[in-house]
Formats: C-alpha cells, sequence, structure tokens
C-alpha cells in the first residue's frame, strides 16, 4: 500500500519562518496534460492518505507510547477540494472564512505544487493558529479522485479557470464531463455544490451543459448564488481571476448542487 507525504502543506520546510515564496521561482506552463502519466505517490484508498502530513494541527504524531488512550472524537475529514488550484489563491481566501473546515487543493504541475505548499507554510508560521486547514496534493484529479474521498464525503468542489483545450479532440481532456461527473457526485454529498468558472465562453457553455445534463446536479438558484460568500472569491482570489479583471475580460460560471435520485 502506498502512503502520500509528497507535496503536502504540513510539516516543515524552507518557510517556516514566515517569509513567503517569490512565485518567479516555481514558473510552470499554464497547464498540463492529464492525460499523460507521471509520476508521484497515490493513495490506494481514502484510508491510505496520509492527512497528518497535511494538518498536522488536526492528526498530531503519536506520542502515547504504546499506552491505551481515552476515546478520541470522530477525526475531521477534507471537506472542500479546489481542483487544479494553481497558486492556491482560493485556498488562502477560503482558510479564514471556514476556519474549522479541512480543504486540500490538487494541483498536477510540480512546480506550482511546491509553491503553495510552501506559501502555506509560510502562512501558517507568520499567522500561528491560522491556515492549519489548508494543504495541497500534487495528483492528478481526473484519474485519482476516489484514491482521496470517500462516498459523500465532500461538500464544495471548485473548477477555477481550467484549461479550455480548445480543439475538438481534446475535449475528453477537459476535467467537466458527463464520465467525470460520475466520479464527482460519488464523493459529494447530497447538497453539496461544485462551482466552475472560465473566461472562455465556450467552455463556460460546455460545462454548464453537462451539469445541465447529469442526473445528480441542479442549478443553484441566483438568490442563492448572489448570497453565498464563496462566489466572490471565485472571481477576485486566484492570479487568473485577478488577470482577466486587470483585461477588462467577462467570465462564466456554472454552480450546482449535489441533488439525490430517488433510489439512494
Amino acid at each position: 500500500m502506498t502512503r502520500t507525504n509528497g507535496a503536502s502543506g504540513g510539516g516543515g520546510g524552507q518557510q517556516a519562518s514566515g517569509k513567503l515564496p517569490r512565485k518567479r521561482f516555481y514558473r510552470a506552463r499554464a497547464h498540463s496534460n492529464p492525460l499523460s502519466d507521471s509520476h508521484f505517490p497515490v493513495p490506494v484508498s481514502p484510508d491510505e492518505f496520509d492527512l497528518s502530513q497535511h494538518y498536522p494541527r488536526y492528526f498530531p504524531a503519536d506520542k502515547s507510547g504504546g499506552e491505551e488512550e481515552e476515546p478520541r472524537s470522530p477525526l475531521p475529514r477534507i471537506r472542500f477540494a479546489d481542483v487544479g488550484c494553481g497558486f492556491g489563491g482560493l485556498l488562502v481566501g477560503l482558510s479564514p472564512l471556514f476556519p474549522d473546515t479541512l480543504m486540500i487543493g490538487m494541483e498536477l504541475r510540480d512546480k506550482v505544487t511546491e509553491y503553495v505548499k510552501e506559501r502555506i507554510l509560510a502562512l501558517r508560521a507568520s499567522n500561528p493558529g491560522q491556515y492549519d486547514n489548508i494543504s495541497v496534493v500534487r495528483t492528478n484529479s481526473m484519474k485519482y479522485i476516489p484514491n482521496y474521498f470517500r462516498k459523500a464525503q465532500l461538500t464544495k468542489m471548485f473548477f477555477l479557470f481550467p484549461d479550455p483545450h480548445f480543439k475538438e479532440k481534446n475535449h475528453r481532456r477537459r476535467v467537466i464531463s458527463m464520465q467525470l461527473l460520475d466520479e464527482y457526485a460519488y464523493v459529494m454529498e447530497v447538497g453539496g455544490i461544485i462551482y466552475t468558472i472560465t473566461d472562455v465562453e465556450e467552455l463556460g457553455d460546455w460545462m454548464r451543459s453537462c451539469l445541465e445534463k447529469h442526473p445528480l446536479f441542479e442549478a443553484v438558484p441566483d438568490e442563492v448564488v448572489k448570497a453565498d460568500p464563496v462566489v466572490k472569491l471565485l472571481s477576485t482570489a486566484t492570479e487568473e481571476s485577478q488577470k482577466v479583471a486587470r483585461n477588462g475580460g467577462q467570465t462564466f460560471h456554472a454552480i450546482f448542487r449535489r441533488i439525490s435520485l430517488p433510489e439512494e
């Protein structure tokens, strides 16, 4: 069995002093091919995903020395997943809004993952007691989502400015598809919300169309969207969203809720 402890947001690191990493040292291509084979540790199941490497405050090392301990309350689970988290802006924005909710960024690019890891470590060092609920893992979410999350575990999933894969032959690489929505529905609890946003209108239409067609998702009403404090972060928190705003571009979002079928 493989335990994953690479690219985590916990433990030690060069940024333990609290000095934020410089993004220019972690630059990478804007997107990676999700269908290519990459080499990084992947847990064989959610039970093998070592959360102590990511959230040491919530999963302290065992210091009992073999002695019996009093029964503990159930350990927390990751509830939010930012798929293709980029440089971690959304995670950093969400952390103080939901300080008791564990959330993780999933990123395929190794340099970008390392940047987010160091950024989180620096924020923890300079803000004691804060940002302990966020972390990052290098992985391919299009292949390994069920390896990290149990059925009905997540309450929110984010897909912000994903690769549009413009060529029709590459549409199978898009992170929102009918097939992948089956997997996302499996790991989301009923009532959980998927957030998508893009500055490419055709991709926005594609993602909305996939979600509308899927029997386990329904659109969140506009009045609920407007009252959701998370929605503002979609267009302000990430590097990509800030770039779109600077250039006066448009964004297109689709926000859908996981629903149940009668037999569920």
